[in-house]
C-alpha cells in the first residue's frame, strides 16, 4: 500500500483502493493558505499516479470542507509575478482533482466558501452534509473566481442562475444546492463519510480501463473551454490582486 505524508493534508487509502485526501488545517476551518494549496495539488497528483487508488474521497477535517482564503495568513501579493504565481497555483490544483485519472467524491461538510466551493464543484461526484453550505465572497472583494467555475457552473445550473451565485454571493444551504444540481446526494451529517465511502468503493470496484476512459473522454469534450476558463480566470484574479481596492475591501471582510 502506498501511503503520502503532506503538512496540511492527510491521506489515507482502505484495501479497496479508495483514497480519501483530507485537508487539515481544522482550527483555520481548513482555510486555504500557500501550502494548503500546494498540498492539495501534490496530493491529487500522487493519488493519480498511485496504481493501488482506484478512487478518492475529498473531505475536510473538522468543522468545514474549506472555508475560502484564510484572512490571517493572507499576504497580498506585491507584483503581477507574484499574483500569478499564486493563481496558478490554484488553478494547478483543480487541474490536478478534475484531469487526474481518478473517479472524485465530495465528502463536503460545513463551509464550502470560495476556492473551497469550487474544490466541491471540481468533484465528480459531490456530496453535501445537510448542515453544509457554500457562497462565492470574490465579486465583493473586487477579487475573481478560479476553478474554472466561469464554465462549470453554467454547465451545471444555466447562466442565469450562475449570474446569481458568482455577481451576488449569495450563501446556499446543501439542500438549495440540491436543487439547482450543484450537490448531487445530501445526507445527514452523520453518514456522509459512510456514504462517500460506499460510492467510492462502487467506483472503485468498476473495470479500471472504462472507468478512467469516461472520465476521461467527459473532461476532454469541455477540455478546451474549461482551459480557457482557468486562463481567463486567471488574468481576472491578477488584475483584481493588483488593484488597491481589493487591499481596503480584504481588511473590511
Amino acid at each position: 500500500m502506498t501511503e503520502f505524508s503532506y503538512d496540511t493534508v492527510l491521506s489515507s487509502m482502505t484495501a479497496e483502493g479508495v483514497r480519501t485526501i483530507a485537508l487539515n488545517r481544522p482550527k483555520s476551518l481548513n482555510a486555504m493558505n500557500r501550502q494548503l494549496i500546494e498540498d492539495v495539488a501534490a496530493a491529487f497528483g500522487d493519488a493519480n499516479r498511485d496504481p493501488a487508488t482506484r478512487a478518492i474521497i475529498f473531505t475536510g477535517e473538522g468543522r468545514a470542507f474549506c472555508a475560502g482564503d484564510d484572512r490571517r495568513e493572507h499576504v497580498h501579493p506585491a507584483t503581477e509575478d507574484d499574483a500569478r504565481d499564486l493563481v496558478e497555483a490554484i488553478q494547478r490544483a483543480t487541474v490536478k482533482i478534475m484531469f487526474g485519472a481518478k473517479p472524485v467524491v465530495g465528502a463536503i461538510n460545513g463551509w464550502a466558501v470560495g476556492g473551497g466551493f469550487e474544490w466541491a464543484i471540481n468533484c465528480d461526484f459531490p456530496i453535501w452534509a445537510e448542515s453544509a453550505g457554500a457562497f462565492f465572497p470574490e465579486v465583493s472583494l473586487n477579487l475573481f473566481v478560479t476553478g474554472a467555475v466561469t464554465a462549470l457552473l453554467p454547465a451545471i445550473v444555466g447562466p442565469v442562475k450562475a449570474r446569481e451565485m458568482l455577481y451576488l454571493g449569495q450563501r446556499y444551504t446543501a439542500a438549495e444546492l440540491k436543487t439547482c444540481g450543484v450537490a448531487w446526494r445530501v445526507v445527514p451529517d452523520s453518514d456522509l463519510m459512510a456514504e462517500a465511502g460506499q460510492v467510492a468503493a462502487q467506483l472503485a470496484a468498476l473495470p479500471t480501463l472504462s472507468i478512467r476512459a469516461m472520465k476521461r473522454v467527459l473532461n476532454q469534450t469541455t477540455a478546451d473551454t474549461l482551459r480557457r476558463a482557468l486562463d481567463l480566470e486567471t488574468e481576472a484574479t491578477i488584475a483584481g490582486f493588483l488593484d488597491p481596492e481589493t487591499s481596503r475591501l480584504l481588511k473590511a471582510f
